[in-house]
């Protein structure tokens, strides 16, 4: 079995934390390729890496001097150097690093360096291969990521070393000059190596045993998702729950290789699997709950609509010359609702009014806002009866009015509209309902 194992700036930022992930590395032979993020807090007044780079080279952009922050990032690495007893020198590193800042070689190089150094650490520390990003992961001129020319270098040149260490969040141009994914970085090099590799697991280590099903700052230590198929991912992703950026999924998908979400500080709990498909039953009846507030609901109503052909069109084509983004539309037969972002909505709204009249002669226009909108998702929901009078039988019971609901034809989700006061209550009430109850 072969796996690549990705870890997040908490699991690597000390020499301790380094060692939990040395000791989970080494209880696990097929742990054979390593992506290291930058090292990140070490409690929680202190400052990531990365935004002490970033700092650093905004002094030096500014002609400021930078040399005494420059030496308090190298002595953050010194102390984790220190701490595992290594024979390792960044000093020609840091000479480079002040050099380049000096030329002002570019904002990207500043914060790649962060992952860059930590990859060295890592590779002396396990006495694996080092391999620099910039050699292996490809951007074009204009700073587009090439997934073919990637896959290849990075193929070619893994396929000769049994173990190595690939720093994440960055790669180059053909020039060398250094480029950095915009979100998710290293969660992506993760995927990149694991689909050039071939390998069977990813393993994404970070500082929570897995994706809960619902937000921990709404419900008080909700349960942990055991597996999620990347259809569910998304559906949770799109509704706001914090989870994997869609660019570091779509390797490994594409690929079929599974993905698992591991916590450093637990590593004895299986985390979460993402999985492309599977015919394991979930536990509860739901797989996860999200949501999101700030939207308006802007209902049109026209007495025989429904006989009206283009009438739907011509609405929506309304919000589209004005560049706003529709997000649901329920609709009756004398009356359709377009749900929409307020903060996009707002200065528009007048504009969108006249154009809806203009366009429909709609007998009444109502909007409301202050509404947030929450996704139930589940695979089990498709063999289970009876999930939408649940929801309503529990969100009835928290004396909270449904604005809106909407069930998607998979019947994997279910988008329940509420008002913003209501938002938080609905939650916990609906995670009360299929979680709680289910114990």
């Amino acid at each position: 079995m072969k796996k690549v194992v990705k870890f997040g700036g908490s699991s690597l930022a000390s020499s301790d934390q380094f060692k939990k992930v040395g000791q989970i590395i080494r209880s696990d032979e097929s742990r054979r390729f390593v992506v290291p993020s930058a090292p990140g807090k070490r409690f929680s007044s202190d400052t990531k890496v990365t935004d002490m780079l970033y700092n650093c080279y905004g002094a030096a952009i500014r002609e400021k001097k930078f040399t005494e922050q420059l030496k308090e990032i190298q002595a953050r690495y010194q102390e984790i150097i220190d701490g595992l007893n290594l024979d390792l020198s960044l000093e020609e590193d840091f000479q480079m690093i002040r050099h380049n800042f000096g030329k002002k070689i570019g904002r990207e190089y500043a914060a790649s360096r962060g992952e860059y150094l930590n990859g060295k650490i890592m590779a002396a520390y396990l006495g694996f291969d080092f391999v620099d990003a910039a050699e292996v992961i490809r951007f074009d001129a204009e700073g587009n990521f090439l997934a073919g020319e990637t896959n290849d270098l990075l193929s070619a040149r893994l396929s000769k070393l049994e173990h190595a260490v690939v720093p994440g969040f960055y790669g180059a141009k053909e020039d060398g000059t250094i480029v950095t994914f915009s979100r998710g970085g290293s969660d992506i090099t993760g995927s990149l190596v694991a689909l050039a590799v071939g390998a069977d697991l990813y393993e994404n280590w970070t500082d929570v045993s897995g994706f809960l099903i619902t937000d921990p700052r709404i419900v008080n230590n909700p349960k942990a998702i055991e597996s999620i198929t990347y259809r569910e991912l998304r559906e949770l992703s799109y509704m706001g729950a914090s989870v994997l950026h869609e660019d570091a999924i779509f390797p490994v998908r594409k690929a079929g290789i599974p993905i698992n979400i591991r916590n450093t500080n637990a590593p004895e709990d299986k985390g979460t699997l993402i999985v492309e498909s599977t015919c394991r039953q979930p536990k509860y009846t739901i797989t996860g709950i999200a949501g999101t507030d700030g939207f308006v609901s802007v209902t049109v109503e026209k007495a025989m609509m429904n006989s009206e052909v283009g009438f739907c069109r011509k609405v929506l084509e309304v919000f589209e010359e004005n560049d706003i983004s529709i997000e649901h539309m329920p609709s009756g037969i004398d009356t359709m609702t377009i749900f929409v972002h307020q903060d996009g909505f707002e200065e528009k709204e007048q504009k969108v009014i006249a154009g809806i009249h203009k366009a429909v002669d709609p007998d009444h226009i109502e909007m409301e806002s202050n509404l947030a909108l929450i996704a139930v998702v589940g695979r089990g929901m498709r063999a289970t009866r009876g999930t939408a009078g649940r929801i309503f039988s529990a969100l009835a019971h928290a004396n909270i009015n449904v604005k809106m609901i909407d069930q998607g034809s998979s019947e994997l989700n279910i988008i329940i509209g509420v008002r913003h006061e209501d938002f938080k209550n609905a939650i916990r009430a609906l995670y009360d309902i299929f979680v709680v109850t289910q114990l």
